[in-house]
């Protein structure tokens, strides 16, 4: 199935339209009003501009719907599995949004490449390391090191939580509230082809950054903190800006 164009990383202003209403009018205006009371900490990390990969802990199916909502002044490009892309209405507003989809049965070759498209173009990806939903951080994929190695993209780590409670919430009339702390910028302290091993430890090392934000039961393979690393990582300096 092909859901998107060879330039697909060259024709971002065709969905900027639709990103601006989902964004700030059904999510901004509309679902987090009703529906959830976010708290967002630490967004300045996010660089204003230049290719950059968000990696966020994936524990419901609308964690990458919420740090979409929250992200801006930037757009992020967000990839999901190719199984919601067949969704009804949810499947149609990640087209109208410009996600570009990942098979997670096998090495999915077209998605790391797209996703270095994007990063080469300078735009920002949502990218989820671990490949599925689970409520505590597993072992997190080759692929995001993968890319942000080859175009020295920056890579943001976002822990969120309380999505989980959103269901038993709405049925009780209730917002929920959900946290979204994105931690310090850094980048890999190498390019090129590197050794797959040596991708194993940058993918830890970031997997670690992200555990670091996350309560201690959100943690999973990643609990002991003393194990962490960084030895492969540039942490990028801080410069605030007003959000």
């Amino acid at each position: 199935m092909t859901l998107v164009s060879a330039d697909f990383a060259f024709r971002q202003d065709r969905y900027r339209a639709w990103r601006y209403f989902i964004r700030d009018v059904l999510l901004r205006s509309l679902a987090f009003h009703l529906l959830a009371k976010v708290e967002v900490r630490g967004f300045d990390h996010i660089p204003l501009s230049g290719g950059t990969i968000v990696l966020f802990n994936h524990i419901d199916a609308i964690d990458p719907v919420v740090i979409l909502g929250v992200v801006r002044p930037r757009f992020a490009v967000p990839m999901s599995k190719v199984e919601n892309f067949s969704l009804p209405i949810f499947g149609t507003l990640m087209k109208r949004w410009g996600a570009y989809p990942v098979h997670r049965d096998r090495t999915d070759k077209q998605a790391v490449q797209n996703t270095i498209s994007l990063t080469e173009q300078g735009h920002l990806v949502l990218i989820a390391p671990e490949g599925t939903r689970s409520p505590a951080l597993i072992r997190g994929k080759d692929g995001a090191a993968f890319a942000a190695v080859r175009t020295g993209a920056t890579i943001v780590p976002a822990a969120i939580d309380g999505t989980p409670a959103l269901l038993s919430n709405l049925k009780r009339l209730r917002r929920t509230p959900i946290t979204i702390t994105f931690g310090r910028a850094f980048r890999f302290n190498a390019q090129g082809d590197v050794p797959r091993q040596a991708l194993t430890v940058m993918t830890d090392e970031a997997m670690y950054r992200l555990a670091a934000l996350l309560p201690p039961e959100r943690r999973g393979v990643y609990s002991d903190l003393d194990k962490a690393t960084t030895k492969t990582l540039e942490f990028l300096p801080y410069t605030p800006f007003a959000s």
